[in-house]
């Protein structure tokens, strides 16, 4: 593992809380006068399949996703090399990187179940070597209808039954094909259950188990 980078990928269905445990880890790291000053933060609009391009939904095929996926990675090796180059004799706060991923690997594992599997372990193992672990956040399927309304209730109030409960049924889905991934993935990933909303109790958790890492 690089001694000059470092970070989490999240990953999760929406609605999981990638956003709120996003913003989490943005101010506890920010708190911290030990961590990193480098911090890169790329929201899933950086990274994932589906993206709404002026107006219009597009979705990227295979190759233009791993492309994609590939170009970051490749930016985050990049500045990792800056720093090897500058020498070893510095502190993690003054040359160190931290880096939030959102939507990443197991976005594009469950969305190409049958891409080639040595070109998503080589992107796999490139993070790894940049110091990536993956936290998958997920929703006990009970409350799955609950979690989805209270986030956006305006996109709900119009909404069947039948509508809701096939909404809710999509993210089980999903989440299960997430699991299986991070399961087959090369990258270290643990799951957090997001029932409780605590987002700052999970950013804890995330930092403390990259600390411990590190």
């Amino acid at each position: 593992m690089s001694h000059h980078i470092r970070g989490v990928i999240l990953e999760g269905f929406s609605h999981a809380g990638k956003t709120s445990v996003l913003k989490a880890l943005k101010q506890l790291h920010a708190q911290d006068e030990s961590s990193e000053r480098s911090i890169i933060v790329l929201s899933e609009h950086y990274s994932q399949v589906l993206n709404n391009v002026q107006g219009d939904l597009q979705r990227l095929n295979r190759d233009e996703h791993l492309q994609l996926l590939k170009e970051r990675v490749h930016m985050l090796r990049k500045l990792n090399e800056w720093a090897a180059y500058l020498g070893p004799d510095a502190s993690r706060a003054s040359r160190g990187i931290f880096f939030v991923l959102e939507r990443f690997h197991l976005n594009h594992r469950v969305a190409f179940p049958n891409g080639l599997l040595h070109e998503i372990e080589s992107l796999e193992n490139d993070l790894l070597s940049l110091g990536a672990t993956c936290v998958l956040l997920t929703v006990s399927s009970d409350i799955v209808e609950q979690r989805m309304q209270s986030r956006t209730p305006h996109e709900w109030t119009n909404k069947t039954e039948e509508e809701i409960r096939n909404s809710a049924n999509e993210f089980i889905q999903t989440q299960a094909e997430l699991r299986k991934h991070a399961s087959l993935s090369i990258l270290p990933t643990i799951e957090i259950n997001t029932d409780k909303k605590e987002w700052f109790t999970y950013a804890n958790k995330v930092l403390d188990l990259l600390s411990s890492n590190g």
